[in-house]
């Protein structure tokens, strides 16, 4: 009779079979989802992880906390539109030929959302894209028209335009929550790009917001009343001053019944109050009607110098305001990922399309390649890559984020991308980051704000800028004795090694990036051909 093994030798012989057989597959890692926040014109100093001054923004300083900061992102072209093509495409704007909010974006433009979309990602867009109503490379878009608007705004869509009742950053979050909890689809990485209007001109805050902002009183930059001495025409004429240039109805509130009453005539109008319903309205009318019967108290009163800060209070507190409600809805959408278990295998990214001057040199709005409009906040959360509470001062910038972004998702970029993946300072690998200068470029003048034409070059110690087309003018500053950059020392002696020295690496910096100033003239003969400019 056959004889039966004993039942442990049995178990070690099923054991030794399978560990004979071929080893199972590697898991393949899953491809980390991407959500992109950007704001627009939101300046670095109005971020409490960069700096404590002005406001509080506890759930943006969260991706700092729990991932990096860096102190030294900047963007290569300071203006809306043409941040925004940069962004998509990987390319400068001399590259991908939007280089103004003029000229029209070229849709034959391969950009890192069709990529993520052909390599397997769902992909989604909400908020301000600012030009062209049909972007490509996303599954769902709901899109401002241009700038949009702050209250009761229109959206488009890929089936037709819709107005939504209410305020936009709450309802920019509660279309990107709809579509994260409804048309997800969960067998797949996505890509979010979820993309807030404020807190750009005219800085409608919401109701809730503006009762305590305007109450609010705030220090005065050290260069408020800037004098410009020893730099050239392009910052004497440029028309941004809070003085001179911000407006009382559009930019400030100030109604135009009382406004006609003292004489005053403005080119703009109400800002995007006559959008309210009569709800709203009188919401706003019960805070703004007394700040404007005190200013026409006060205006009869007031000099160059006490105008200058009444102006520069009532901006900051609208500005950041705006902000406030930007800080919430970052908050509501970081909460939903904790509440669905998505934040562990999710890159976030906070920034915005460019600085912005909150009255530092008397200015407002952004363009020149002076610190507060050529750098921009960047705050980057991604578990188990990103240290947290790391701070990175390495020179990235917008031009950047194409290739980061594909780099993550394990798809190769195409190769006249012009970023570099910063993948290797999310793991802190910081030896093989090579770079040690930005390229700027500026193109749209002359137009709104009137800055002039000029690109620089710009490493941790120094920053050599040239004004031209209808100047020829340069200034170069040193960053690290002049934080403030209003002592140009491009003349100095004692720097023209170094101004011979940057000039060598600005030429090199022009050719690798391929701009030139041949290519700048066939720019401006474009755009004269055009009608753009005489």
């Amino acid at each position: 009779m056959k004889k039966s093994l004993p039942i442990h030798v049995a178990i070690i012989a099923i054991v030794l079979l399978f560990s004979c057989s071929e080893p199972a597959p590697e898991k393949k890692e899953k491809r980390p989802n991407i959500i992109f926040i950007m704001s627009d014109d939101h300046a670095y100093q109005a971020i409490s992880a960069y700096d404590t001054t002005l406001i509080s923004t506890p759930n943006i300083d969260r991706l700092a906390h729990e991932g990096m900061l860096f102190t030294n992102a900047s963007v290569t072209n300071s203006i809306c539109a043409p941040s925004r093509a940069v962004i998509l495409t990987g390319k400068h704007s001399h590259v991908n030929g939007k280089i103004d909010n003029l000229s029209p974006f070229d849709t034959t433009n391969v950009t890192f959302p069709m990529l993520l979309q052909k390599g397997g990602y769902q992909t989604a867009m909400f908020g301000k894209l600012h030009f062209g109503n049909n972007p490509k490379g996303f599954d769902e878009f709901k899109i401002l028209p241009g700038q949009g608007d702050y209250y009761n705004p229109r959206f488009i869509t890929a089936t037709g335009d819709t107005t939504i009742t209410g305020y936009v950053t709450d309802i920019t979050t509660d279309l990107t929550l709809d579509w994260m909890e409804k048309r997800r689809d969960t067998t797949k990485p996505f890509l979010l790009m979820y993309l807030h209007k404020a807190p750009h001109r005219s800085w409608l805050p919401a109701a809730r917001h503006y009762p305590e902002f305007t109450k609010n009183t705030y220090p005065l930059p050290k260069t408020l009343f800037d004098n410009y001495e020893t730099r050239g025409e392009a910052a004497k004429t440029a028309e941004m001053g809070i003085l001179k240039d911000m407006l009382l109805r559009y930019d400030l509130k100030v109604p135009k019944t009382v406004l006609d009453a003292m004489g005053i005539s403005e080119r703009l109008g109400s800002g995007g109050v006559d959008r309210m319903n009569p709800e709203q309205r009188a919401a706003w009318d019960a805070v703004y009607d007394p700040i404007a019967r005190d200013f026409t108290e006060q205006f009869p009163q007031m000099n160059d110098s006490t105008l200058t800060v009444w102006k520069f209070q009532r901006y900051l507190q609208d500005y950041l305001g705006t902000i406030a409600s930007v800080d919430e809805n970052v908050g509501r959408l970081l909460d939903y990922l904790d509440a669905e278990n998505l934040t562990e295998n999710t890159l976030v990214v906070y920034t915005s399309d460019q600085g912005f001057y909150l009255g530092e040199h008397g200015w407002f709005d952004k363009r020149f390649m002076y610190n507060e409009s050529f750098k921009t906040p960047l705050l980057i959360r991604w578990p188990n890559i990103i240290t947290p509470n790391t701070t990175e001062d390495e020179l990235v910038q917008n031009l950047d984020f194409a290739q980061t972004f594909l780099e993550a998702a394990g798809i190769d970029a195409p190769d006249d991308m012009q970023g570099e993946s910063l993948l290797s300072l999310f793991k802190g690998e910081k030896d093989s980051w090579t770079r040690d200068a930005v390229y700027y470029h500026y193109y749209e003048y002359p137009a709104e704000h009137t800055v002039k034409r000029h690109y620089g070059i710009a490493t941790k110690k120094y920053k050599l800028m040239h004004f031209y087309y209808d100047v020829d003018q340069w200034e170069l500053y040193d960053l690290e004795k002049d934080a403030t950059e209003t002592n140009n020392v491009y003349e100095a002696p004692e720097y023209q090694e170094i101004v011979k020295e940057l000039k060598m690496k600005l030429a090199e910096i022009r050719e690798k990036y391929r701009d030139s100033d041949a290519l700048s003239k066939q720019y401006i003969d474009l755009y004269k051909e055009k009608g753009y400019i005489e």
